[in-house]
């Protein structure tokens, strides 16, 4: 049986861009192009439509706001995985596009092949950005709960706790799913943005943090 390919949408204002990433993704044999907008209204309208697995999105566009777009996309869309391409390097940039929700972060000076690993790795269910950035991620997070007292917790939303609850009560991904009525990709994505506000490098982590929360709740 082949391997359904997986379906990406492009979003950048640039014709270039747009031509020079569909022309490279094209040569991948597990991905597909199936959409491109240079708006964020559009680009919503269109994805909405016919929903992609990959979302790949510039930050800066002419006509409405891609950050904007990649909330309106997990409001709308939680099982379509977002890639962030963009010119902008600042940290608190990389930071507000995780926490908006996307999964991926890729800067355009990077090589070529950051994207498709991106992409692929992301439609898996994991983070991707440069390493040291992470780490950049996690030393934020962390002065920033441990100065202000904050509990990382509460940085999820309601259905991301939803989620971090039930797994801390042992339930296995495919029963949220049922639970939710959802998909389990859907949920997947919600332990992925999960795992990204708590500063969470794996699964397993992500398991015990939700365990010992779900333990000090019951206290």
């Amino acid at each position: 049986m082949t391997t359904p390919r997986t379906k990406v949408f492009i979003v950048d204002d640039h014709p270039l861009v747009r031509e020079w990433l569909a022309n490279l993704l094209r040569l991948e044999p597990d991905l597909e192009v199936v959409g491109e907008a240079e708006e964020a209204a559009a680009a919503l309208d269109q994805m909405i439509a016919s929903p992609p697995d990959i979302a790949v999105v510039d930050l800066s566009l002419k006509r409405g706001s891609g950050l904007m777009l990649i909330k309106d996309l997990v409001a709308h869309l939680p099982a379509t995985r977002v890639v962030v391409l963009s010119m902008h390097e600042e940290i608190g940039d990389v930071e507000r596009a995780l926490r908006a929700g996307a999964l991926g972060y890729v800067m355009k000076r990077e090589s070529t092949g950051q994207i498709v690993a991106a992409i692929r790795q992301v439609q898996e269910g994991k983070l991707f950005a440069d390493p040291a950035v992470l780490a950049q991620l996690t030393q934020r997070m962390v002065g920033r709960t441990a100065g202000t007292g904050e509990n990382a917790v509460d940085l999820l939303s309601d259905r991301e706790l939803d989620v971090f609850r039930r797994l801390g009560e042992g339930h296995p991904t495919r029963r949220i799913a049922e639970e939710l009525n959802v998909s389990q990709k859907t949920v997947q994505a919600y332990c992925a943005r999960i795992k990204i506000k708590l500063g969470l490098a794996d699964s397993s982590q992500l398991a015990r943090a939700a365990v010992r929360w779900s333990e000090q709740q019951r206290a």
